[in-house]
């Protein structure tokens, strides 16, 4: 009798625990509500700024240990923008994003951190073929709330330097035509699943 008390005494604490082990949710990148913001230096004495769309991915969210989250993204190349055509379409091509053979860049995260209440994303990012490590400060996730059609929505952003000669991207033109440095933030909509 006492074991069969005790069997369904830690079968109901199994239960009413159950939602308390449920804490990862499920988020759709929202494509037509983020995109890429990028800056970089030209000939040392302006600077270039460009966006990329096409954000594409999943967001693994754990509210209430957000360092156990996960991102996997892509980004379409064919989307990269400085409001000038040519110079666009020289970013288009073998020189730099090669949208022939690249048609996204993707980011796949490794882990997330918090110190001290300042989170970072780090994980691997692919440009043009070429992976590497890379650390992102990150601005949220902000609180759910009901979107149109009433879908829950969240958003986040991620900020960060990356090199881009760390990537072999435009190997042909060296600062001070190109800054090595590029400065990117990601804003991020996400959908509920």
């Amino acid at each position: 009798m006492k074991i069969r008390t005790a069997l369904l005494a830690l079968a109901g604490a199994t239960l009413l625990s159950a939602p308390a082990f449920a804490q990862t949710s499920a988020w759709t990148i929202d494509t037509a509500h983020s995109s890429v913001e990028f800056t970089i230096r030209h000939m040392g004495v302006s600077n270039v700024h460009g966006s990329l769309g096409g954000v594409k991915g999943t967001v693994l969210l754990d509210e209430k240990n957000l360092t156990k989250s996960s991102v996997e993204a892509t980004i379409e190349t064919k989307t990269v923008s400085t409001g000038v055509d040519a110079r666009d379409t020289h970013l288009k091509s073998p020189d730099f994003f090669d949208i022939a053979n690249n048609p996204t860049m993707s980011f796949k995260s490794t882990g997330v951190t918090n110190a001290g209440g300042k989170l970072q994303l780090v994980g691997l990012l692919t440009i043009s073929g070429v992976t590497k490590p890379v650390t992102l400060d990150l601005d949220g996730p902000a609180p759910a709330q009901k979107g149109q059609g009433g879908k829950t929505i969240s958003g986040f952003s991620a900020s960060g330097v990356l090199h881009r000669t760390d990537f072999k991207f435009g190997p042909k033109f060296s600062a001070p035509i190109l800054g090595d440095d590029v400065k990117f933030t990601i804003d991020i909509e996400m959908d509920k699943q």
